[in-house]
């Protein structure tokens, strides 16, 4: 069967949007359309003629309208196959009429969660009637039509006239066994959640994801790859709007990932620099275009095609100051009409606009063979994370200025790949080291990308005990004067002697921020 054709509707949805224009549609194809409750209604008051459900059951709607639809009347006329002889004899001995189209979409229970609502009206919000004429129809996809989604209406409209055919039928099933699937992983999900302790991990979990993108290539061009956006989750980096510029690709999205949750680390106006997945530079300022100044100074030699982040509006000034340096991606929460306009002077910036991250709680997962790990996201405002709750374990307390320095130095440590140090002054970065496979060659690879200048008197972060003292020798000898580590070493005590020895102050976090 190559084309159906459409004689009888059962239409029941949610999402009003369209449906006029559906409507009259059909009835001026003389379709015949059965509907529900506030769809029929809406129908009806369109003065197009509607049968409702309950005159093809002979049954009333009941229990508030939980079952309307579960009737052999409604789910026969949809899964009939007129294909068979059997199915063709039962639908005359029983009076069924088939239906060769089916448009339903579901309760808003996703909205209703969000909206914050107490659990009872959560609960109400789950669809059964709905779910199941969908997937009737999706599975009888041969012989009927069925739409989820307003956004199909037009096409549906299109080939009323010559029929439609089976590639439109299968694609549309395909859509539909999507839709309720992510319905019920959305709901399994939140009560799993609602029904274990907070402290826990979900015994269940489930993701949706729709393709919204097909990428040039993975991280190398012989890979194949693709952006796929959460449903009905935080909006992140794949659900930035990209204002100008040339397709984002697959690297180009994992810094900008990066780089966002590096910026939004910081409080004052910050900017983060980043090359594969690592920071060449971070710097807050009194405001954005100082912040970018003091974080390119710290290696401008690797932010060449690098991806820049920033936590505030981008102003002319910084755009200026960007369109200087040749840069793959600048993601913002904002920018001004002039600083855009200065931007899109590149016409292979890729110029994202996305807002500040979701708060409360989150949690991250990284696919491995055969499943996923899942974790809560090392927040930043964690306890531990407050100098205030520091101990101070060696010489002396910090004046205000340089205890600034040092927390910066400590909130940017979670940016680079571990092992991880930090080297900061005045509000930035001077060296990094990061991605090694030892605490002392991250050390020295932070020195050395300082230089003897910057080092002296600066301070360090680290995002990790120091297991032995050769690390921390390196630092003293630079020059640096404070450092901030979690602490939890065997040897802590004999770190701790070296500092006092060598009259550095040092803090300890009790907090680890290791990034693999």
């Amino acid at each position: 069967m190559s084309k159906t054709t459409i004689n009888r509707a059962l239409i029941s949805v949610s999402n009003k949007d369209g449906l006029a224009q559906l409507a009259q549609a059909l009835n001026e194809s003389g379709v015949e359309i059965v509907s529900t409750g506030a769809t029929a209604t809406f129908i009806s008051e369109l003065n197009i003629p509607v049968t409702k459900v309950s005159e093809v059951t002979n049954f009333p709607e009941i229990l508030d309208g939980r079952v309307k639809t579960l009737h052999p009347q409604i789910h026969a006329g949809i899964l009939a196959d007129p294909r068979k002889a059997e199915h063709k004899n039962s639908l005359t001995q029983l009076n069924i009429k088939p239906f060769d189209l089916v448009v339903v979409n579901l309760y808003p229970f996703a909205d209703t969660v969000s909206s914050g609502a107490d659990f009872d009206e959560c609960m109400e919000q789950i669809d059964i009637g709905g779910t199941a004429l969908i997937r009737a129809a999706a599975k009888n996809f041969e012989n009927v039509s069925v739409l989820v989604s307003p956004s199909d209406y037009s096409t549906l409209i299109d080939n009323l006239k010559n029929g439609i055919s089976r590639e439109l039928r299968i694609t549309w099933s395909a859509q539909a066994f999507a839709h309720t699937a992510t319905y019920d992983t959305l709901i399994a999900r939140w009560i799993s959640r609602k029904t274990t302790p907070e402290q826990d991990s979900p015994v269940w979990v489930g993701a949706s994801f729709n393709r919204s993108q097909i990428l040039r290539y993975g991280e190398n061009p012989h890979q194949s790859a693709a952006l796929y956006r959460g449903v009905s989750s935080e909006k992140g980096i794949a659900q930035a709007k990209q204002l100008a510029g040339k397709e984002m690709s697959y690297n180009n999205y994992v810094d900008a990932d990066s780089a966002r949750a590096a910026v939004f680390d910081h409080v004052e106006p910050c900017v983060a620099i980043i090359k594969h997945t690592n920071p060449c530079g971070i710097a807050i300022g009194k405001d954005l275009s100082i912040a970018y100044q003091k974080a390119l100074a710290a290696d401008k030699v690797s932010a060449y095609g690098a991806v820049v982040a920033t936590n505030r509006k981008v102003d002319k000034e910084t755009a200026q100051l960007v369109n200087e340096v040749f840069t793959e991606v600048i993601v913002a929460p904002a920018f001004d009409e002039e600083a855009l306009k200065i931007l899109q002077e590149k016409p292979n910036l890729r110029i994202l606009q996305l807002a500040g991250p979701h708060m409360g709680h989150r949690v991250e997962w990284r696919t491995i063979s055969g499943g996923v790990l899942m974790q809560s996201v090392d927040d930043v405002e964690a306890t531990g994370d407050d100098p205030a709750a520091w101990k101070l374990v060696a010489g002396e307390k910090l004046n205000d200025e340089v205890l600034t320095d040092l927390e910066f130095a400590w909130r940017c440590v979670r940016a680079p790949k571990s092992n991880a140090i930090v080297l900061a002054k005045n509000g930035s970065t001077v060296g990094l080291g990061m991605g090694q496979v030892n605490r002392v060659d991250a050390v020295q690879l932070a020195v050395n990308r300082a230089g003897v200048e910057n080092t002296k008197n600066s301070v360090a972060a680290s995002d990790a005990y120091f297991p032995f003292p050769d690390a921390l020798q390196i630092l003293i000898n630079a020059g640096v004067t404070a450092v901030v580590q979690p602490g939890g070493s065997k040897n802590d005590e004999e770190i701790i002697a070296l500092a006092k020895k060598a009259g550095i102050t040092m803090y300890l976090t009790g907090v680890r921020h290791f990034s693999h």
